[in-house]
């Protein structure tokens, strides 16, 4: 398993600490530098475009304050092998008993409203679109999603799905709620320290609402296209 850090425009210390983890284990850590500040679509986009470069079965992104386990992902990838149809594995923080999912009010009921009206803006039944633990399969057809920079600089994992749905629109292919697995963690862990601010959900309702007029609405034909899923 190989890991790659993007740092995306950082001023403090972080660089240095990821170029340490590259010097410790080469073979293990690479670090992808964008010296700006691009936001999370757009470091991650990169990331994964480098990802692909390596030809390598599956790729996925997590969010560095590891709220989900590393661990995860070993049972994310046990899912796409043994489910040939699936091509991405995502995440969901369900509250459940037995299962250890320590959110704050505060970030877990804005995301609920923001989840459902995702869910009902696609027209698919997903529960959580923005747990930042994805695997995907390193197919033609993934590797296509990413391929145009996102519209919004944090909403890529509703912008991924609504691109795929896009896509995929009157075609027999497989739709995307027959290649997408959301998988219910056992565990989760709200970190503290995170920037995500009131005005922020906002924000992401205007985001979500761009994201459907390009892909979703009525005239979403006539934006300029997604690259093809053949």
């Amino acid at each position: 398993m190989k890991f790659i850090f993007v740092n995306d425009g950082s001023t403090d210390a972080t660089l240095r600490v990821l170029e340490a983890l590259h010097d410790f284990a080469p073979e293990r850590f690479q670090v992808c530098d964008l010296p700006n500040n691009v936001g999370k679509a757009e470091a991650v986009r990169k990331g994964l475009l480098l990802a692909f470069e390596s030809l390598p079965n599956y790729v996925g992104f997590w969010d560095a304050d590891l709220a989900t386990p590393l661990e995860v992902i070993a049972s994310f990838g046990e899912l796409l092998e043994q489910k040939l149809e699936l091509e991405m594995v995502f995440g969901a923080r369900v509250q459940m008993l037995g299962r250890v999912i320590e959110r704050s009010p505060l970030r877990h009921y804005p995301g609920r409203v923001f989840a459902t009206a995702a869910s009902l803006l696609l027209g698919i039944p997903i529960y959580d679109t923005q747990c930042g633990a994805k695997l995907f399969r390193a197919s033609p057809v993934v590797q296509s999603l990413f391929q145009e920079p996102f519209l919004d600089r944090w909403l890529l994992d509703v912008e991924i799905i609504a691109r795929l749905i896009r896509a995929r629109q009157g075609t027999a292919q497989a739709q995307a709620e027959k290649i997408i697995y959301e998988f219910p963690l056992e565990e989760w862990h709200d970190v503290p320290g995170s920037k995500v601010k009131p005005q922020d959900f906002a924000r992401a309702i205007m985001g979500l609402v761009r994201i459907y007029l390009r892909y979703c609405g009525r005239r979403a034909g006539k934006a300029s296209p997604v690259p093809s899923l053949k």
